[in-house]
């Protein structure tokens, strides 16, 4: 679920706490966390309403002018009408894990132990230190390069590094990425 940054920003505030969307099934559920340039939010609810249910209160709490901004903003979208009620949980936990360069023993064996299971679930091979030596030689270059140098497609070689990044392995730059310091520490322990 993305969200516009005047939307983050209203959620911060705490002046926006529903999202409307029509789905044909939820990409969020009641319960979970999205991540997101604010922080982390809490979804605390997800439920199927009929646009005739709409208010302006619902209106104003996603943070739209008026009711009928509302529903400008869902018209011509298929499936159907969800709100979603949402809060600011807390900082995004992979920014804090990330910038920790000074591992202990047994978190440098969780890490590891990690990356070994992806690779063992990979139906093409061990792949983690391949991407992580790849970005750490290459930081800032264009995802699509660095998988064409790999010889992998862009899209399963992003998803690879996402799973790298929720480790707070990887950060992601305006174009490309870079090591964190945990990458860096993780990266020199598995070349040793």
């Amino acid at each position: 679920m993305l969200l516009k940054r005047a939307t983050l920003d209203g959620i911060v505030a705490g002046k926006i706490t529903l999202a409307f969307r029509r789905w044909k099934r939820p990409t969020v559920r009641a319960g979970g966390r999205l991540r997101t340039a604010a922080g982390e939010l809490a979804i605390e609810s997800v439920d199927i309403i009929a646009t005739s249910d709409l208010t302006e209160r619902d209106a104003k709490r996603a943070g739209h002018a008026s009711l009928q901004e509302l529903r400008e903003a869902l018209r011509g979208r298929e499936g159907k009408l969800y709100r979603i009620r949402l809060r600011l949980a807390g900082p995004d936990q992979r920014i804090a894990l990330r910038s920790k360069a000074r591992l202990s023993k047994s978190e440098l064996e969780q890490v590891v132990l990690k990356l070994e299971r992806m690779d063992k679930r990979s139906k093409t091979g061990a792949w983690t230190l391949v991407i992580l030596e790849a970005i750490d030689s290459s930081p800032a270059v264009r995802a699509g390069d660095l998988a064409t140098e790999l010889g992998q497609e862009r899209l399963p070689f992003k998803q690879r590094v996402r799973r790298l990044k929720e480790l707070g392995l990887t950060e992601s730059l305006d174009i490309g990425y870079r090591l964190s310091p945990r990458g860096r520490s993780v990266l020199r322990h598995l070349r040793n």
